[in-house]
């Protein structure tokens, strides 16, 4: 395979699935976002309108795609069909296999929270961590409802949905620890208050020790 012309564009989810989908057929804009409505793939790619046409836009502008004809049906808008170029698919498969390759931080929000843990007392965190097994489960019931769905519908092999067994892996793992740290905390296995806290951050300070996760109770006054 030859190398595809440079791009300034930042392979993304979106973007990887505009290129995806045009190199199975040339569509325009809304004709992606109903397909991947009707395959379950939004659940996986963030498909609106605010963002799917400047996608579409930035990679047409960049020589990926380029568009084939302006429709119209009825009264509607008239709507340009796109399809991929030569570059476009030499790029979408370079994408897709950085993708599957490279293991990426993507500074989600539920670690960065879980690192200020110490803010809040330990019967808050549980409580809030009890709330999110809640929310967990519902999502778990959710994806397994609409990949069940799928199945019956379209008899689908699992090729086509590796995405949603991945997701649910991942979703029962979460599940699996989050309930594991509120069992811990109920049993005081996981324990801490705003006295302790303040010793060991003290401590360290007067050592001259910095450490990493050792964050103060949030205090009801403004820092000095």
């Amino acid at each position: 395979m030859t190398s595809p012309r440079r791009t300034s564009i930042r392979p993304s989810p979106l973007t990887l699935m505009v290129l995806v989908l045009l190199a199975e057929a040339p569509m325009h804009p809304y004709e992606m976002q109903r397909v991947m409505q009707a395959r379950g793939k939004d659940g996986v790619v963030r498909v609106q309108r605010g963002s799917l046409y400047p996608a579409v836009e930035r990679l047409a502008a960049a020589g990926l795609i380029e568009p084939v004809e302006t429709e119209r049906e009825g009264r509607r808008p008239e709507r340009t069909v796109y399809r991929i170029t030569e570059d476009g698919r030499e790029t979408a498969e370079l994408w897709l296999t950085a993708m599957l390759r490279d293991v990426r931080n993507e500074f989600t929000e539920f670690p960065a929270a879980l690192s200020f843990l110490p803010l809040l007392s330990a019967p808050e965190a549980r409580a809030e961590l009890t709330a999110r097994l809640v929310a967990l489960g519902k999502s778990i019931g959710a994806l397994r409802s609409v990949t069940d769905g799928l199945m019956e519908r379209f008899a689908l092999p699992r090729l086509f949905l590796i995405e949603s067994e991945y997701q649910l892996a991942m979703l029962e793992a979460e599940y699996a620890w989050v309930s594991s740290v509120v069992d811990d905390i109920a049993a005081g296995r996981l324990a801490w208050d705003a006295e302790q806290i303040n010793e060991w951050v003290d401590g360290l300070a007067r050592a001259g020790t910095i450490v990493p996760g050792m964050a103060r109770p949030m205090t009801g006054g403004p820092a000095p």
